[in-house]
């Protein structure tokens, strides 16, 4: 019985890897290389060996590396699965030693470790140290941040104003439609749905206070805020990590330019600027929204709903609504651009990042807000 291996090399004879069957001897010829073994490692396994003892003769092979020796291991280890002796003939000093390093330090699929599961504990300590370095980073983040901007402070001509001129045109005037169209249907949905239920005791006017005090005091600058998150919050993130990914931010360095006072003061502080005043056109929106609505359902004229909106919303309530923004406006700003300098690598990581911005400042901007109900619950306000 004779058997042939497809060669790995078929343009080239002389070099060809060859394994010959012949009754219980397995003869091998050619060069035993890296180069020459890919088609003949893949035949290997649908090799019908010989039963019983075997003798393998590599007298005929001329060439015999490292990935020799790995096939003539796997070889013998297939024979030693079926309890055959084996005896090798032919074999050289350099190639015997070649095969004794592979045969103590080759991987079988028995000795490949297990993919380790943590444990509960372990988990939970990893995931708490991952928390407390992302808290440590991202408080020297705006350790950094302040120091700059107290530099700037100090020495107004470092203040980049073409910049943050440019950034509050991105985040203020672009961002006026979809904040006004939001508002506005924010407060039709309000006035629609709590309107129902005050014509049921009479009290259609005091649909003014509902909108009115949701909107002006809690909703338009939370809904404004979340907007500005998933637009801008996103774009500073995606901008920065685009920058990291592509080296600019470092060629930036190189230039003696801080990354902190041309990419992130100017935005930190464009959006400080810009969100208070897209909240106050959310609140003028979202009153809008909800006396179109209690005219066309409720019967209550224009007049009437802006003289209530005038009693029920006072000052001090106003204000409140809009002190919030710029808190909101600095969380945003921040996060976004402190996880834009976290991307590395590649573009899958700016889409991570991106993402973990988004979802960050979102639920910062709840936490404060909820913290901001509590004090001022708590001091009367």
């Amino acid at each position: 019985m004779t058997a042939n291996l497809s060669p790995s090399m078929r343009n080239d004879k002389q070099q060809r890897a060859t394994l010959q069957i012949k009754d219980s001897s397995l003869i091998c010829g050619g060069d035993w290389t890296v180069q020459q073994l890919a088609a003949f490692e893949r035949s290997l396994d649908q090799l019908r060996l010989p039963t019983g003892p075997v003798q393998i003769d590599l007298r005929a092979v001329r060439r015999f590396d490292t990935g020799g020796a790995w096939v003539l291991q796997r070889l013998l280890l297939k024979l030693a699965q079926g309890q055959q002796a084996v005896d090798i003939s032919g074999l050289s000093a350099e190639a015997s030693g070649l095969l004794k390093l592979v045969s103590e330090t080759g991987i079988t699929p028995e000795k490949v470790p297990g993919s380790a599961r943590s444990g509960v504990l372990e988990a939970l300590g990893r995931s708490s140290l991952e928390r407390a370095l992302y808290g440590i980073g991202l408080l020297a983040f705006v350790g950094e941040m302040a120091s700059v901007w107290l530099g700037q402070l100090i020495r107004p001509g470092r203040i980049r104003w073409r910049e943050i001129a440019h950034e509050l045109g991105e985040a203020g005037y672009k961002a006026l439609g979809i904040v006004g169209l939001l508002s506005f249907l924010l407060g039709v949905v309000i006035a629609y749905q709590g309107g129902g239920q005050l014509r049921q005791y009479a009290a259609s006017l005091f649909v003014a206070d509902l909108v009115g005090l949701s909107m002006v005091r809690e909703l338009a600058p939370l809904i404004t805020a979340i907007i500005i998150a998933g637009r801008s919050g996103s774009a500073y993130t995606a901008q920065i990590g685009t920058m990291q990914v592509t080296e600019e931010v470092d060629a930036l360095r190189s230039m003696g330019i801080a990354p902190m006072e041309l990419l992130v003061l100017p935005k930190v502080l464009a959006l400080m600027i810009a969100l208070p005043l897209l909240t106050v056109y959310a609140d003028i929106m979202g009153v809008l929204g909800g006396m179109v609505m209690a005219s066309m359902q409720l019967d209550v004229g224009f007049a009437s709903y802006i003289d209530r909106i005038s009693i029920a919303v006072s000052v001090e309530s106003y204000l409140v609504g809009i002190g919030k923004a710029p808190v909101f406006a600095a969380i945003i700003a921040t996060v976004g651009c402190y996880q834009g300098f976290q991307v590395v690598g590649s573009a899958e990581s700016v889409g991570r990042h991106t993402t973990l911005s988004v979802v960050q400042s979102i639920m910062a901007v709840i936490v404060v807000d909820a913290a901001f109900s509590v004090a001022l619950n708590y001091f009367g306000i």
